[in-house]
């Protein structure tokens, strides 16, 4: 399907379908953070195989405010001839109220009543009902809170629900998913670019000038039969706003003062960076603002394993402005 249908992502939170086995012990296995903009750094170059590899090169990075998460519930689930199902749910006693314009919360908490109605021999698998605090980002014109599923992985199944009811309501930070020097997987909603033309969708090739009428249109849209436009002829329709991953992104750097990464007034259309952040080697989906998701890396054997954490000599914090 070389021209298959696209259309506006259903939702700006992105979403991953599966999740790697955790190889260390119980964790989160994701995060989430919005896009602050791009630098650039001086890093020694960590790539065995490259022709700099040892020495000192620039390098485009892109900065991730990730201000703490806090865990609303825990969701367990079992095994069925159908797949994985919920077996039920334990929520908070205490939640944000602004997570209320997000998704139904119950009002009256139930505390331990909860964890008696789940059938613990039968869990498969955990994961936590996480959502973020974009009232700590200045550069969020938002309130309400981002509701997402985040796996719990690593160690037994014992271990995943013990630490689950541990951070049950609390904060976690992006330090408790990722250190320095780890490689992960990018999730986000791409920049919006509206209707466009098969010519600029697709890279069509212009009509002859002997064409009447117009050229940026597509020469056919196929044979007499069957009676229908196939799915394989480019046509006119959404351009961007698709949610795209990106696999093996390499954190160069998860640090906690944000000074240390805004550039003289601030990034463009964000301002100045008040949370922990994360740097990320190279580009992410989307535009400033974007929340971006992040997920310890699902196909992990194309890359190399550090044995400490890249070494950044220089972080560009010159102006953004032109001036």
């Amino acid at each position: 399907m070389a021209y298959w249908h696209r259309k506006r992502a259903l939702s700006e939170v992105p979403h991953f379908n599966s999740w790697p086995d955790g190889d260390e012990g119980p964790k989160l296995q994701g995060f989430a953070g919005y896009k602050a903009g791009m630098t650039h750094a001086f890093v020694v170059d960590y790539r065995p195989t490259s022709t700099t590899a040892g020495q000192e090169v620039q390098v485009p990075v892109t900065v991730i405010e990730c201000p703490p998460m806090k865990v609303a519930a825990v969701r367990f689930y079992g095994r069925t001839y159908e797949g994985l199902q919920s077996l039920g749910e334990v929520w908070a006693d205490k939640l944000d109220e602004e997570l209320s314009e997000r998704a139904p919360v119950a009002k009256k908490a139930k505390g331990e009543e909860q964890w008696k109605g789940i059938d613990l021999p039968k869990v498969e698998d955990v994961r936590a009902l996480t959502y973020t605090q974009p009232t700590l980002v200045t550069g969020i014109p938002k309130k309400v809170p981002e509701l997402m599923e985040t796996r719990i992985g690593g160690g037994t199944i014992e271990q995943r629900i013990a630490y689950g009811r541990s951070i049950l309501g609390k904060e976690v930070r992006v330090t408790d998913f990722a250190k320095e020097g780890a490689i992960v997987d990018v999730a986000a909603v791409t920049k919006g670019k509206g209707f466009q033309g098969p010519t600029k969708r697709f890279g069509i090739k212009l009509l002859s000038h002997k064409n009447s009428k117009h050229r940026r249109g597509v020469g056919t849209l196929g044979s007499f039969q069957p009676g229908y436009v196939r799915g394989t002829v480019p046509n006119g329709g959404q351009m961007g706003y698709h949610q795209r991953t990106e696999y093996n992104k390499r954190l160069l750097k998860v640090g906690e003062d944000g000074d240390d990464v805004t550039p003289n007034g601030g990034f463009l259309h964000y301002g100045k960076v008040r949370n922990p952040y994360v740097i990320v080697h190279g580009s992410v989906p989307g535009p400033t603002k974007r929340l971006i998701r992040l997920r310890d890396a699902a196909r992990p054997q194309v890359y190399v394993k550090l044995e400490k954490a890249p070494e950044l000599s220089y972080i560009s914090k010159e102006s953004k402005q032109g001036v």
